[in-house]
């Protein structure tokens, strides 16, 4: 009985300790945007594990930090806008660790 009961304490610290040093299963935002050259916008998500990026939130946002267009991300994981003018920048928001936002002045044809 007494063997029983360590075994078990074993099973569970072995447990623990493959818990432990399993890596996390996490998966990275991936998010380009590029120039049509035609007055657009188009950019393009996705995560590094392969899942889709459609109806993730994107916003497009003025150098004030002013929304001036928002949407998601469609079931191609696209997202066009028309460019607008001055300084912006794209925020790609997959939620609490999975956003990007890319400057407009990194946005090049």
């Amino acid at each position: 009985m007494k063997v029983r009961h360590e075994m078990k304490i074993g099973a569970l610290i072995a447990a623990a300790i493959g818990f432990s040093v399993t890596p996390a299963l996490a998966h990275t935002p991936l998010f380009s945007c590029y120039d049509n050259g035609d007055g657009t916008v188009l950019c393009e998500g996705g995560f590094s594990d392969g899942a889709s990026a459609s109806n993730v939130p994107v916003k497009v946002r003025n150098g004030n930090g002013e929304t001036l267009n928002e949407g998601k991300m469609d079931e191609n994981s696209e997202f066009e806008f028309d460019k607008p003018d001055g300084a912006y920048s794209v925020l790609f928001d997959g939620g609490e660790g999975h956003q990007i936002e890319v400057p407009g002045d990194e946005i090049v044809e």
